[in-house]
């Protein structure tokens, strides 16, 4: 188990200095759950919950901000975020409870065919408790680290979360990076033990290691089965007990934050906004605090967790908003939206997402092109932690590299395209973002700066001009048994970490935080980290040159001379391959005769193959290049 917090730039053998480091009864009761005591069956006909009720406009102004509760639930992968999520869905009468239910707010066939959670997705949920009726907004978020942007977006919305921690496998990587997040929001945080059902669970063992790590009392954990329902309804409890109800002012001009963003082919955009002040409705006229432009509100609701259209949306509620917004550019993420000639301080928004990882991307046709780009436009509105910039290629011809937070969000991304939009793309091999520090005069005044960051290997400067090199560093976090940290230790030497520190959370486990160069990591890490191997080169320079000539000299036609291919490190050569030319037997027709004969039409197959080589091109086709810049070797 492991995970990445922050991001600097490694020179020489330290730390470079640049660091980054609810009103009408009867709209509302068929959406409100059961009090606690009573059942469905319980109640008169006319409050029993129904689905075609659903399609009726409810009255938000029945839940003030003080009944009002956001919250997300965070945690390491498989801990079962989705199935809590489902759980408190039921109980709050959002859906019918069935055995199918599995992954409700997981919506995307990515997500369902990998098991994971991609995209946080929200839905607001109507709760009795003591006579008082709540509004919870929930947010469901991801659990791999490579979508903690989602998280962290997700919890600008949010005043307190559900940390889930699995009770079989105590605290993770992610659970450390996540309760950060939500530490330095400033959010409450209410730590759930869930899969207590299991046979080697062992909920007072984890109980011991939250109190450690993060300082929370043992006490205050809550202890459930998703999976059974066992003890769900006490975690609903807590949220309203436990949790602050928004800082937020009807009476004041709206301020409503743009949390999320997708398209809809017919509707425009679709914005997940939360309000933190004033109120919006059905006919409004919005402002964009980033564009500028003015627009009609069409719709207004909340998701439940479809979305169910609303009279208005007030203050310190979450829901969606659409106002013709047809442009995915007109809708940005972080954005502030307000009321026609009432402008207000825009909200702060969000820190832009670091890419830590770029690939190329290029349509396998060029007549696909503008179909390619509308589809990276809309997806990069759904995911606005993708980085785009226009590239090009002689062989590939025009397309983009893109810049992700891993690997497994670009794969995401690729699969988004392929399903979502018809998109067959060629994905090049995924490189890490470079620093360069020029001594050119003439450069500098190219690029206008004298530090320059480079993310095409293609553009890497000569090392004659430049001073020298910066590489990307992270700190890692690893928890694993302790019988295992020899060997962990000497992989992450051999990757050039720097230890910074290894604590103890219980008798059998052991976090160790290091420094990485980004690029020791980026590819197979964790794949090492879980076979635990050992035996690694540190300079990888001739082995990948290496690969690389060899999958070339696979992929290149045979010639009538012979083709030198070579890999560079600067001016050294460090690996070469070559391609046999085709050869014509001259001797074929010399039976016998004086040796001298057959030697000088040998000479001369070898001077016009040496004349050949001077004036032959080679045309290197498409598919070579595909072979050679895939992500995954055939090897």
């Amino acid at each position: 188990m492991w995970t990445l917090a922050g991001q600097g730039w490694w020179r020489g053998r330290g730390l470079a200095a640049w660091v980054t480091e609810a009103g009408r009864k009867g709209l509302l009761w068929p959406h409100l759950a059961p009090a606690r005591g009573t059942t469905a069956e319980s109640r008169p006909p006319d409050r029993r919950y129904s689905s075609a009720n659903r399609k009726e406009k409810i009255d938000m102004s029945c839940f003030p901000v003080e009944n009002t509760r956001n919250f997300s639930i965070i945690a390491h992968v498989d801990h079962g975020k989705s199935t809590l999520a489902d759980r408190l869905l039921e109980l709050t009468g959002a859906i019918d409870k069935t055995e199918n239910n599995k992954q409700v707010l997981d919506k995307l066939q990515v997500e369902r065919e990998r098991g994971i959670t991609v995209k946080a997705q929200t839905a607001s949920l109507f709760y009795n408790y003591e006579g008082k009726q709540y509004l919870l907004n929930l947010i469901d978020t991801p659990g791999h680290v490579d979508f903690s942007y989602e998280v962290s977006r997700s919890l600008s919305a949010c005043q307190g979360v559900l940390l889930v921690v699995d009770a079989n496998e105590g605290i993770q990587a992610q659970t450390v990076a996540n309760f950060f997040l939500a530490f330095e929001a400033q959010l409450s945080i209410i730590p759930v033990i869930n899969k207590i059902d299991l046979k080697n669970a062992d909920p007072e063992r984890v109980e011991k290691q939250i109190e450690k790590v993060f300082d929370i009392p043992g006490d205050e954990c809550i202890k459930i089965s998703a999976k059974l329902g066992t003890n769900v309804e006490s975690v609903l409890d807590a949220v309203i007990k436990r949790i602050p109800s928004p800082k937020a002012h009807c009476r004041n001009p709206l301020r409503a934050l743009v949390f999320d963003s997708t398209f809809d082919q017919y509707r425009g955009v679709i914005a997940n906004v939360a309000l933190f002040d004033g109120m919006v409705s059905k006919g409004d006229k919005i402002v964009s605090a980033h564009t500028q432009k003015t627009y009609e509100v069409n719709e207004v609701g909340v998701l439940n967790p479809n979305e169910q259209p609303t009279h208005k949306l007030y203050a310190g509620q979450v829901g969606y908003l659409i106002a013709g917004m047809k442009d995915v550019t007109e809708a940005q993420i972080g954005d502030t939206l307000y009321l026609h000639k009432q402008p207000v301080e825009p909200l702060p928004g969000f820190k832009s997402a670091k890419p830590m990882v770029f690939a190329g991307v290029f349509p396998i046709d060029q007549s696909e092109y503008n179909n390619l780009k509308s589809a990276i436009e809309k997806l990069t509105l759904n995911d606005s932690s993708v980085m785009v910039h226009r590239d090009s290629s002689l062989a590939l011809g025009a397309g983009w590299r893109l810049g992700f937070l891993g690997l497994l969000h670009m794969e995401v991304f690729n699969q988004r395209l392929e399903q979502e939009y018809n998109a067959s793309v060629i994905l090049t091999t995924p490189t890490v973002p470079y620093k360069a520090v020029l001594s050119s005069a003439k450069l500098i005044k190219e690029y206008r700066e004298k530090e320059i960051t480079i993310i095409n290997p293609a553009q890497f400067p000569d090392k004659s001009k430049v001073t020298e090199y910066l590489e990307p560093v992270v700190l890692g976090t690893i928890i694993t048994p302790d019988e295992y940290t020899g060997k962990i230790m000497m992989l992450c030497q051999a990757r050039r970490a720097v230890q910074k520190n290894m604590m103890y959370i219980d008798q059998n486990r052991v976090m160790l935080k290091y420094l990485f160069p980004l690029n020791e990591i980026v590819v197979d890490f964790y794949d090492s980290l879980k076979s635990l191997s050992s035996g690694y080169a540190r300079d990888k320079a001739y082995s990948v040159g290496k690969t690389i000539c060899e999958r070339l000299k696979d992929s290149l036609p045979r010639q009538l001379f012979e083709i030198a291919i070579q890999a560079a490190l600067g001016s050294k050569i460090i690996a070469r391959e070559t391609v046999k030319a085709y050869r014509k037997n001259v001797l074929a027709k010399c039976y016998g005769g004086d040796i001298t004969r057959k030697m000088k039409l040998l000479k001369r197959q070898a001077e016009g193959k040496k004349k050949l080589r001077k004036v032959g091109n080679v045309e290197v086709p498409k598919d070579a290049f595909i072979k050679v810049l895939k992500t995954q070797s055939d090897k």
